[in-house]
């Protein structure tokens, strides 16, 4: 079984590439970012204080992101792995989601992170605004403020995993196929 920690800044193409190894790997894709949508649209309390959060360019709580995560694994016990998209943020989740997973008997194979540059994410989000319809792609500053917020919370994730010597790293940029390449040959190498 393989398990992927799909890791990188908000607009990195995260989703996109998830997509295409999700079809090659025969893998479960879970994004948060879809999960918070999903309870949004459902009007949820979970979604509800998910979006609070959201709108404001700041990270969703762990309770409430490991609450909705846990349903996703526990309800697809028999795919042959998982990406996590969006999932952990922080340290703390990361320790979560291994728990978790050993709670299962299995463990993260590895973390790869894509690696995207400020300006270009706000050049990414700011055009998806226009087809997603999602209210925090289309203001920069709280565009800017998520990318910050992943520098400043969510980059000790990569490292927690590197001390574990399961981080790698993929450069964002480039076609969609020319990056899945990359992943699929830092896979294979896990």
């Amino acid at each position: 079984m393989i398990n992927l920690i799909l890791f990188g800044p908000p607009g990195s193409g995260k989703g996109t590439q998830a997509a295409k190894l999700v079809e090659k790997y025969q893998l479960y894709h879970i994004s948060t970012g879809d999960m918070f949508r999903e309870e949004i649209e459902n009007n949820s309390p979970l979604g509800l204080e998910a979006k609070s959060y959201m709108d404001k360019g700041q990270l969703v709580p762990d309770s409430v992101t490991i609450a909705m995560l846990r349903k996703r694994v526990q309800d697809n016990p028999e795919v042959k792995g998982f990406i996590f998209d969006g999932f952990p943020r922080t340290a703390p989740q990361a320790e979560a989601l291994d728990q978790l997973m050993r709670s299962m008997n299995q463990s993260i194979s590895g973390l790869i992170e894509l690696r995207v540059s400020k300006e270009e994410v706000v050049a990414r989000l700011k055009k998806r605004a226009l087809s997603s319809g999602r209210t925090d792609d289309a203001n920069e500053d709280t565009i800017r403020q998520r990318y910050q917020v992943y520098l400043d919370k969510t980059t000790p994730v990569a490292d927690y995993y590197d001390n574990k010597g399961k981080a790698h790293k993929v450069e964002g940029v480039g076609t969609v196929s020319d990056i899945f390449e990359k992943l699929c040959q830092t896979i294979d190498a896990i």
